[in-house]
């Protein structure tokens, strides 16, 4: 079945997550700023002990067992229904190449290594990494998949 290659585009966008992780960790100290465009987009070495944009900082318990449980349903859904639309088989994937790329960090370091840090407009974005873009994007198929799937479907484009 197809599902395995969303769950081989997982396992690449978690291996790209841990290598960015790890070249951050081994060549940059905490803190540490690296400016990429001036004003806009740094490399920023910071450590994330909670969920997006530091909420729920030491709950760790509570990121286990959610994780786990979103990273099997994600699995559940991908082969109940990823192979009959393209859309939503991306936004799982993404989704749990991100889950499960955060979850490693957490397991591994008790923390999450962030390091993409904008100023768009001037305004201070939170920090992030891969697997939150990962995340971000695939919350956004998935919502595309969910609100036109009829229209999708009407027009032969899904699966």
């Amino acid at each position: 079945k197809r599902m395995w290659l969303y769950l081989a585009i997982a396992a690449v966008l978690v291996g790209v997550d841990q290598l960015t992780k790890w070249i951050v960790v081994q060549q940059m100290t905490i803190g540490q700023a690296i400016e990429i465009i001036p004003n806009f987009f740094y490399l920023n070495s910071y450590r994330n002990r909670g969920a997006a944009w530091g909420m729920l900082e030491g709950k760790f318990g509570f990121f286990f067992v959610i994780t786990l449980v979103v990273v099997i349903g994600l699995i559940y859904f991908l082969y109940k229904e990823g192979t009959k639309n393209k859309v939503f088989a991306w936004s799982v994937a993404l989704l749990l190449g991100g889950a499960v790329g955060n979850f490693i960090d957490r397991m591994a370091r008790g923390e999450v290594v962030d390091f993409f840090h904008f100023y768009p407009f001037g305004y201070n974005f939170p920090i992030f990494n891969v697997a939150d873009v990962s995340l971000t994007f695939g919350v956004i198929l998935m919502l595309i998949s969910v609100m036109f799937e009829e229209r999708l479907t009407k027009k032969g484009t899904i699966d």
